[in-house]
């Protein structure tokens, strides 16, 4: 018999919700370098543990009222926020893609679905994280952003085993390389490893030397110091670029150009674990180079450090999962919620500023949201105005 749609509902919300208080831990614990395993969770005032009766998502936040059972303390209301949030994201994301006609061309979940279901899932988690931190220290753990960036590289490479690739490709389930973005993601990621290997050697020197932790975990304090030339260090992040372009170049010449190399490419890339680990490594360097990109022009144009190096790597895991051309579309979705916050602001008549990394989130939420008609919106301009490649 088949499982009642409100079961499924109650499990996916609840689930979501223990995975939020988890995130929690994370958000907390993972800026200030602790172990997100042990110790046991416990009250930051009076250091007592909590009872599990005490750890149960969103009920005991109510029940408590907010605070402490032993010392009284203010229990903040971010635990109970990001519980409830994850919990309607997972919700809504399993409504969105297997209930609903919005998401078009879905595989069902016990035929693959919840492949790209768990993967999304993992991507959510990372943003809701990694914005929560933002908005509290205004820094972006690379750690949170790896995490994201290698299940998605794991779930395009098997994706193709699980699921038809042919369905993959035509409802763009998953990132899938073409020849040329295969060759381009293939020589981009040698010319990382080469960038990479100058910077351990010191032949090339890391921007901002002296935060030499900018965006790791623990590192609460970004200022620069007064004197700090961030033209000359930006420079250094081209340098460091100079090899992943110069190399994605070259790949893209000897695989796609060169005929001998050609044809054995292109048959190359028919092995579903080779297209889609390559498709989602050219996600991941859309996602990072067209913020880099920002970056580096705003930093060049204003003279000051424009958006982080965490935002860099956010949007690199958003990328490795939604593909390149999402990415993109999220990338310029952000703006949009952007502009609301400044509306607010201006009608509250407040100036809090916050970080840019959650409008970033938000853009990539859209950007699921929307997948159909972002893509159906793509191939009309495509052949009908001539973009694309």
């Amino acid at each position: 018999m088949a499982v009642p749609d409100w079961i499924w509902y109650v499990f996916i919300y609840a689930f979501g919700c223990c995975v939020g208080s988890f995130l929690n831990v994370v958000v907390y614990r993972l800026p200030r370098d602790e172990s997100l395993i042990k110790p046991p969770s416990s009250c930051p005032s009076c250091s007592r543990h909590i009872r599990f009766y005490d750890n149960i998502p969103l009920i005991s936040w109510l029940l408590l009222r907010g605070r402490c059972r032993y010392c009284k303390a203010r229990i903040s209301p971010r635990y109970f926020v990001i519980e409830l949030l994850t919990g309607l994201v997972f919700l809504g994301l399993f409504v969105l893609y297997f209930r609903s006609e919005w998401r078009l061309g879905m595989v069902a979940f016990s035929r693959g679905g919840w492949l790209i279901y768990a993967i999304s899932l993992v991507l959510a988690g990372g943003l809701i994280s990694a914005s929560a931190i933002d908005l509290e220290l205004c820094v972006i753990p690379i750690s949170v952003c790896w995490f994201v960036t290698g299940a998605a590289l794991l779930a395009s490479a098997v994706g193709g085993y699980i699921i038809d690739p042919a369905q993959i490709r035509h409802s763009s389930l998953l990132p899938v390389a073409s020849a040329k973005t295969g060759a381009l993601a293939a020589g981009a990621a040698a010319g990382l490893a080469i960038s990479l290997l100058l910077v351990a050697t010191g032949l090339i020197k890391r921007s901002y030397e002296s935060e030499a932790e900018d965006d790791l975990p623990g590192k609460e304090d970004k200022d620069c110091p007064p004197d700090t030339n961030h033209r000359t260090e930006i420079c250094r992040e081209v340098v460091f670029l100079l090899p992943v372009i110069a190399s994605a170049l070259a790949g893209y010449v000897v695989l796609c150009k060169s005929a001998a190399v050609s044809t054995w490419w292109v048959d190359f890339l028919q092995k579903p674990f080779v297209s889609g680990l390559l498709g989602s490594l050219w996600g991941y360097f859309v996602g990072c180079g067209i913020v880099w990109a920002t970056r580096i022009l705003g930093t060049l144009g204003f003279g000051k450090e424009a958006m982080g190096l965490g935002d860099v790597h956010l949007m690199g895991a958003a990328g490795a999962v939604i593909g390149p051309l999402l990415v993109v579309a999220a990338f310029f979705i952000a703006p949009f919620f952007g502009l609301a916050w400044a509306a607010v602001q201006m009608l509250f008549r407040k100036t809090r500023q916050i970080p840019y990394g959650p409008f970033l989130s938000l853009g990539v939420f859209a950007a699921i949201i929307l997948h159909n008609r972002l893509l159906d919106y793509w191939f009309f301009l495509r052949y009908h105005n001539g973009f694309g490649v």
